[in-house]
């Protein structure tokens, strides 16, 4: 089977679970990047929720492109763009994310995020209840329905309505 073919359920973690997603600017920075990700025909975004200091997507990549590329350029880009903000408006919180490495002064991400293909349908809608629920947990507590967290893209499936412009339905 071609990977390639099949959704993968991809998990981004911040550096040491810090909330540095926590302000919603940096969380528009993560939209940005995955609408600009579909528009150019890179990938196919199904379903994505985006915590504070964690993200989850369902997203399938567009031939040619392969997933370690997509991945790599997406959290490098939404890094720098974080960190750009940071240097310029909180350049305290940026101390925090210092790190002793030969290729870097400060990493936001932590290395090797997970990415699973998802192999059946019934998989996939596992991983979909689970990216939208995940606001609702009794650790979170985000907010008391999965549709009325604003960083997700569950109001796409409970009330059919696309905030973002760039979801695919996971059946399409």
């Amino acid at each position: 089977m071609h990977e390639q073919q099949h959704i993968a359920f991809f998990t981004a973690t911040i550096l040491e679970w810090k909330h540095l997603l926590k302000p919603d600017k940096y969380k528009q920075i993560i939209i940005n990047s995955l609408r600009y990700l579909v528009e150019q025909k890179r990938v196919k975004v199904y379903a994505f929720v985006i915590m504070p200091n964690h993200l989850h997507l369902l997203w399938k990549m567009e031939e040619p492109h392969k997933r370690e590329d997509v991945q790599r350029d997406f959290l490098k880009y939404t890094a720098q763009q974080i960190k750009y903000d940071l240097v310029k408006h909180h350049p305290l919180v940026l101390e925090r994310f210092r790190v002793d490495a030969n290729d870097r002064h400060h990493q936001l991400w932590e290395r090797n995020p997970l990415s699973i293909y998802c192999y059946s349908v019934a998989v996939t809608e596992q991983k979909l209840d689970y990216i939208h629920h995940n606001p609702v947990q009794e650790r979170w507590q985000l907010t008391s329905l999965p549709e009325d967290y604003l960083f997700s893209s569950a109001r796409f499936y409970f009330k059919n309505k696309d905030d973002f412009g760039f979801l695919t339905h996971y059946l399409e």
